[in-house]
């Protein structure tokens, strides 16, 4: 998926959302200060138990997602692509530092991935253009994880509100798109998940858990210390304090 443009970055919105409640819930929790651990905790007792039979209109809500240790495997990849290039986010996060932006200014700025790309990219000005393969890989690491905590603070989310149904993303999209569509023409007013589409909402097998705690990042392009030489070389030309050029990383 495409990044957006640099110009939306400057401004202090907040997205617009078309399910304005539940977002605003959403947000009010990712943004407070307490840990995951703390958040996971507390998360049910704020939750709002929606009834559908509630509301004024007639809709069902589906909710794809995928085992946690493959989820956190596909964010960590999705980091990794989206550093190199001229739409990455290493040159997005150059352009805003050059804008006059500061990480964690503002809603935009403090966005993942943003927040710590401008976080490093100006360490490196400040060591006149310069950084380490320790330095690099740290950025990455944090990139990584905070978007896995989000992910974590999302599913915890969806997990307490009962009006979504749970698929398995895992599955054929095919058949996930034609059991949709099944139940959207149902008129007997019975949603049945079937066995081949079902997935926990909690992670409590023990298995799980243990694989979860011991769970190590594992890297497909930047594994070495040759891997990111690219990269420290476009910071190298165009980071220092006399670079005016502002090229594209080519990985």
């Amino acid at each position: 998926m495409p990044l957006p443009e640099p110009s939306l970055f400057l401004s202090t919105g907040s997205p617009p959302s078309a399910f304005q409640i539940p977002y605003d819930s959403f947000r009010e929790h990712s943004d407070s200060s307490e840990t995951d651990h703390s958040y996971e905790r507390n998360s049910s007792a704020g939750a709002s138990d929606t009834n559908p039979k509630d509301l004024d209109y007639d809709f069902m809500c589906f909710f794809l997602s995928s085992h946690r240790l493959d989820l956190y495997r596909s964010i960590d990849l999705r980091c990794e692509d989206m550093l190199p290039g001229s739409d990455g986010i290493l040159s997005e996060a150059a352009w805003l530092l050059d804008e006059g932006l500061l990480p964690n200014s503002n809603s935009a700025t403090r966005a993942i991935g943003y927040r710590q790309a401008m976080e490093y990219l100006l360490r490196c000005r400040q060591q006149g253009g310069t950084s380490s393969t320790g330095e690099f890989y740290a950025f990455l690491a944090e990139f990584q994880k905070a978007s896995r905590n989000f992910a974590k603070r999302q599913l915890t989310w969806f997990r307490n509100e009962r009006i979504y149904h749970w698929l398995n993303a895992a599955r054929p999209l095919e058949n996930v798109l034609n059991y949709i569509i099944t139940a959207y023409h149902d008129s007997t007013g019975t949603l049945v998940v079937p066995d081949y589409l079902q997935i926990r909402r909690d992670s409590s097998s023990s298995r799980e858990v243990s694989e979860l705690k011991s769970y190590r990042t594992r890297n497909r392009h930047f594994i070495s210390r040759g891997d990111c030489c690219n990269i420290l070389d476009w910071i190298k030309r165009t980071q220092g304090e006399t670079c005016e050029l502002r090229e594209p990383i080519v990985v």
